[in-house]
């Protein structure tokens, strides 16, 4: 797995793949395989981070969060179904042993990808997770959610979060569930031109493709890591993980945005 691990590589606190299960009440069936972002600490790398930025860093877990959130109120209301929580927890330091911009990785699926920019992290903690889900567990469908692109914050702000994915019943149902839960959703295009932004020179894939449309192009990135056969949707929960101003459901600082959409949609599947 050189793309997490790649990530992790330069801090003390090395990366872990934290997974969780809930077998239901049917434990032989397919699972609902859910994978989140936990960079605990993401300084950029080599490619720094503004020092205002880096304190809100702390929130760049997100999306591993709401993963746990979700399966401990699976546990809680005795879902039915069979759910799967991957958590690819990392943090992203400058040391000695950090990877460095011009670094070939191997991810676990064995495709090769340039590392351009260190702060483009979250994708490839996500990469390995994706495939190891996929593999290990063939899913009836799968979910990854992250703190992944500032694009998607000046794209959608913070009203709602951004959605990509290979399969539109399930992107349907998402953007439902997201209605219902006031956890609004937008769905953006997978276009195959959006893919040449990221075919890579010296690997298989750049794990950048440049300033334009950077959200889709980090979704472009993660689909390189699921298969067609699995129902796959990607939500960039960049804007709406937090708040800086309270609301009548949540206070100050971190959201949980996505467990409740999970739960309703989990609930509503069959």
């Amino acid at each position: 797995m050189g793309a997490i691990t790649a990530v992790g590589q330069g801090s003390a606190s090395k990366p872990r793949m934290i997974i969780f299960e809930h077998p239901g009440s049917r434990p032989k069936s397919k699972p609902i395989v859910l994978v989140g972002k936990a960079l605990t600490m993401d300084t950029g790398g080599y490619c720094i981070k503004p020092g205002a930025s880096i304190p809100d860093m702390k929130y760049d877990k997100q999306g591993g969060m709401t993963v746990i959130g979700v399966m401990v109120a699976a546990a809680r209301l005795k879902l039915k179904q069979r759910i799967v929580g991957i958590v690819g927890a990392a943090e992203n330091m400058i040391s000695g042993d950090a990877y460095l911009p011009g670094d070939i990785i191997r991810a676990y699926n064995g495709k090769t990808i340039e590392v351009i920019n260190t702060d483009a992290e979250g994708r490839l903690v996500l990469a390995d997770c994706l495939h190891y889900g996929e593999k290990t567990y063939s899913p009836a469908a799968m979910i990854d959610l992250a703190t992944l692109t500032g694009a998607c914050v000046i794209a959608l702000g913070s009203a709602c979060g951004g959605l990509m994915g290979t399969d539109d019943k399930l992107a349907d149902a998402l953007i439902e569930s997201g209605e219902r839960t006031d956890e609004r959703l937008w769905r953006l295009p997978m276009l195959p031109e959006y893919r040449e932004q990221i075919t890579g020179t010296d690997g298989d894939l750049k794990n950048v493709g440049g300033r334009e449309a950077g959200t889709i192009t980090a979704g472009m990135f993660l689909k390189e890591f699921v298969s067609d056969k699995t129902p796959w949707a990607h939500l960039d929960i960049a804007g709406v993980a937090s708040i800086t101003k309270a609301v009548p459901t949540c206070p100050v600082g971190a959201t949980g945005f996505g467990v409740r959409l999970l739960i309703d949609y989990i609930q509503r599947s069959k």
